[in-house]
């Protein structure tokens, strides 16, 4: 897969080497960790670059975090592969409680996923069981409130746990 017109502009819209990164530097190596994922296209491609202790680890999240949320949901709104979109949620997954209510930083990065909501819940309505349990958790940590929230996070509940267990059906 090829990095989308979208993405490199979202990419460009920001200062990378003026924001911080997990690992301790500045974040000018983010774009091209985001690069690397987004072509790739089987797990094998992407060893030694990850999201992971860069955008977000440990739950926890750094000045580079709500600029790196704007680029995947850039990123999920074009074709990746499946092990490209799965790196993707990943990132996406993390605890809620990293995000507190009322922190700057956690608003601006929940604001920006919310901005992409039908996108997530398409990928988690059309691809995997995996990915359908991921966005129900990113849904839930997005807290969207009311009705929608509650409704969107049961149904993909019950899609990931359809697949799976059709799946399992199939080895036994």
């Amino acid at each position: 897969m090829a990095v989308s017109a979208l993405v490199r502009a979202e990419l460009a819209r920001h200062d990378w080497k003026s924001l911080a990164c997990m690992c301790g530097d500045s974040a000018e190596h983010v774009p091209l960790l985001f690069e690397t994922v987004i072509t790739a296209e089987t797990p094998r491609d992407m060893i030694g670059y990850t999201l992971d202790g860069h955008v977000e680890g440990d739950t926890n999240i750094t000045e580079c975090t709500a600029s790196a949320v704007g680029v995947i949901m850039a990123a999920l709104a074009g074709e990746l592969s499946s092990s490209a979109r799965g790196a993707l949620l990943a990132a996406g997954a993390g605890d809620g409680g990293a995000w507190p209510s009322g922190w700057a930083l956690g608003d601006e990065c929940r604001a920006t996923a919310l901005e992409g909501f039908w996108v997530l819940v398409g990928i988690g309505l059309t691809g995997s069981a995996d990915d359908a349990d991921t966005v129900a958790d990113i849904c839930e940590y997005l807290d969207p409130g009311g009705e929608k929230s509650i409704h969107y996070q049961a149904l993909l509940r019950e899609r990931a746990r359809r697949k799976t267990k059709r799946r399992a059906g199939r080895w036994r």
